[in-house]
């Protein structure tokens, strides 16, 4: 994978062989295991982070009964009469 920068990171003996037999495994190199790992933690914190954010406005029940009414408003929009179409191609990076 090209990239503007490397880095040396220094990891420890067990890491350095997990990511090896990642790399076998899966024939990736050793970089794009690493790039990787460090994508989908990024991803699994974001996703935590919006489920926290979620959980407090669903305390908030003034503000949540609003998100409530405007997901319901975009719902409707979806009843046009207009045929379904599939976007599932689209919905998952072919990378991820």
């Amino acid at each position: 994978m090209p990239s503007a920068e490397l880095l040396t990171v220094h990891v420890s003996a067990h890491a350095q062989h997990t990511i090896r037999a990642l790399a076998q495994k899966t024939a990736r190199s050793d970089q794009e295991v690493v790039e990787r790992a460090v994508e989908e933690l990024r991803r699994k914190l974001l996703f935590e982070e919006a489920n926290a954010s979620f959980a407090v406005l669903q305390q908030q029940s003034e503000t949540w009964a609003e998100i409530e009414r405007e997901q319901n408003l975009w719902d409707a929009a979806s009843a046009d009469g207009l045929e379904r179409e599939d976007w599932s191609e689209y919905a998952h990076s072919k990378e991820a």
